[in-house]
């Protein structure tokens, strides 16, 4: 595997999407889809594969490219058109001409409503395409019970039915059908019917959801429970049910669709070529910003080494606002809705996860780099005169109001120095005073640092709202350091930020890179502090028990507890298992004290 391909799938993301493999000619040899990119693209390379095929497949890709798409019916459709266009070497079985089905509703007297796999431009309204059969042949289903249309391919022109040359034929007697042919059903009626289909095509499944319900509950208080259950199994297939997809359109568009992210240095830009209605080609490029280019003037360049270097002649352009640039015979189109819209929005979510694909790798090949940033945010965010290279950050507990403990974590850059941490035991306070233990460890700590010479931290997290954070600040102000080193407070309720001498907290955005890391730091020292607690909990309880028994050392209770694994079991155990354990002098000392503590 080689390093592009390694830093290529420690980027993918968790999303579905389809990828491509190519050679090393540049050319595609393989289309997959995946519903989650990362884990899909994986699987090739971390594990051994039975198929011959697959393994020479794998040996022979290079470079990995994918697109990123909203929901995983939209894979099997992308792949379908990717397939088609590019027909890789080695998808064999997928070579072929199936698409997926659309519903129409034919243009013609008493309109019949079908699947089909063709669009013919006749003047009928086609719907999808869908990835499941199965809910269009249910959907279908539902509409011939539900409104009664027809499914006989009879010319039902008013000349023809006035002219009576046909008879209603089984499915009328079976009562499917209303009998139009014989004018049983007016052709008012008839479209009204289709105008409720079109808006459940559409997307508004209310109208036909109210009926099946009201049906279900007949069938039920008829104790016909299985037709009232296989009805609302039709009704969930309906409600999960999707009008279009965003790789796929009923209409035979044909136009590009670019969009544009930036950062402070680079600019970048996705391109989707879409022909018939279907996309079937997608490039994300970056440029290098030189001096201040606008938005506008790099879409325009985008837009015109695109087209030349894949040849489009597409006389539309979808574009999020309008570039500088003039192509003649070309129209720029801003959607606002419905499928172009769609289109835009699918280009701009492969534009920013490039985006971010790009910050990973360059961040995994210079990890300092992504410390530098975050810190860098952390420093704006806070307003600090400095970057917080190294941060501590305090928690202290007691245990049930006694036995105080305190702990205190260090991140340098970002991470964690856990060769740093230090635990506390809390000697100033007697019971549950969390302000009086923050102010002695806080006071400790930094004396310490300061007789030793060691390194100060730019900034100090305390974990706890205004009352700690001010007992904090009271103990460096008393050892000289209030003012040198930047302190805050995090509370837990809403994760607001404290500042010393400022009543009116700070908060942070929720997904924010600053607020994860001084969540992760209050996290950090919170379990590392509990640890602390637990062993010391675990031994206190060692303590006050077995300690208590007179001629019981050390080596006899680490024998009972590795055998019984706690007090409570030793309490409940049979003298003569005891005996066995450790012998019967101590066993007879131990029974006895069992004994006493039941009194």
């Amino acid at each position: 595997m080689t390093d592009e391909i390694k830093n290529t799938i420690a980027v993918l993301p968790h999303q579905p999407g389809c990828y491509q493999f190519l050679d090393d000619r540049d050319t595609v040899i393989y289309v997959g889809k995946a519903k989650d990119l990362k884990k899909r693209v994986s699987s090739y390379f971390n594990k051994n594969h039975e198929h011959p095929k697959t393994r020479i497949l794998v040996r022979n890709i290079r470079k990995i490219k994918y697109i990123v798409v909203n929901t995983e019916e939209d894979t099997f459709l992308l792949e379908n058109n990717l397939i088609k266009q590019l027909m890789p070497r080695y998808n064999v079985m997928l070579k072929d001409d199936k698409t997926y089905p659309f519903i129409v509703i034919k243009n013609e007297f008493f309109p019949r409503v079908y699947k089909t796999r063709k669009i013919v431009k006749d003047g009928s309204r086609y719907f999808g395409p869908y990835t499941s059969v199965v809910s269009v042949n249910a959907l279908l289903d539902i509409f011939r019970n539900v409104y009664k249309i027809r499914t006989c391919r009879l010319n039902l022109t008013p000349e023809n039915i006035s002219a009576g040359k046909f008879r209603v034929c089984l499915e009328y007697h079976i009562k499917k059908c209303k009998g139009p042919c014989e004018a049983l059903q007016t052709m008012e009626d008839y479209n009204k019917n289709i105008s409720e289909i079109t808006e459940i095509l559409k997307g508004n499944i209310s109208i036909i959801e109210k009926q099946i319900q009201e049906e279900m509950q007949s069938l039920a208080e008829q104790l016909r429970f299985e037709e009232a259950h296989e009805l609302k199994e039709k009704l969930w297939l309906i409600q999960n049910f999707r009008e279009k997809s965003q790789v796929v359109s009923s209409f035979d568009y044909n136009l590009d669709v670019f969009s544009l992210e930036e950062d402070e240095h680079s600019a970048f830009i996705n391109y989707l070529h879409v022909v018939k209605g279907a996309v079937n080609q997608a490039y994300t490029f970056e440029y290098k910003k030189k001096l201040d280019e606008t938005p506008e003037e790099l879409l325009g360049l985008g837009i015109v080494e695109m087209r030349q270097r894949f040849g489009s002649q597409s006389r539309e352009i979808i574009v999020p606002f309008l570039p500088y640039l003039k192509l003649s015979e070309v129209e720029f189109t801003i959607p606002r809705r419905g499928d172009k819209r769609k289109l835009l929005s699918l280009s701009e979510k492969n534009v920013k996860q490039y985006k971010i694909d790009k910050l990973k790798k360059a961040e995994m090949l210079n990890p300092d780099q992504r410390s530098t940033r975050i810190l860098k945010t952390v420093q704006k965010d806070l307003q600090l005169k400095e970057v917080p290279w190294h941060i501590e950050c305090f928690d202290n507990s007691n245990i049930q109001g006694t036995n105080p403990v305190a702990a205190c974590v260090v991140f340098k850059k970002a991470k964690p120095a856990k060769k740093e941490y230090r635990h506390y035991n809390v000697k100033s306070v007697t019971g549950p005073d969390d302000y009086a233990s923050m102010r002695e460890i806080v006071e400790r700590r930094y004396s310490r640092l300061l007789n030793e010479g060691s390194p100060l931290p730019q900034l100090i997290v305390i974990d706890g709202g205004k009352g700690q954070l001010h007992a904090a600040v009271e103990s460096l102000q008393k050892i000289g350091l209030y003012g040198k080193i930047a302190i805050i407070g995090i509370a837990k309720r809403l994760e607001e930020i404290y500042y010393p001498e400022d009543s009116v907290p700070l908060y942070i955005d929720k997904n924010s890179e600053t607020l994860k890391l001084i969540q992760q730091l209050r996290d950090e020292a919170h379990r590392f502090g509990i640890t602390f607690h637990r062993q010391k909990r675990s031994k206190a309880q060692i303590v006050s028990e077995l300690d208590s028994v007179k001629g019981i050392g050390a080596e006899t209770k680490k024998k009972l507890l590795s055998h019984f694994k706690s007090i409570k079991r030793i309490k409940e155990a049979e003298r003569e298992e005891i005996i066995r354990i450790i012998g019967k002098s101590k066993g007879e000392l131990i029974g006895q004290w069992i004994s006493e503590s039941k009194k």
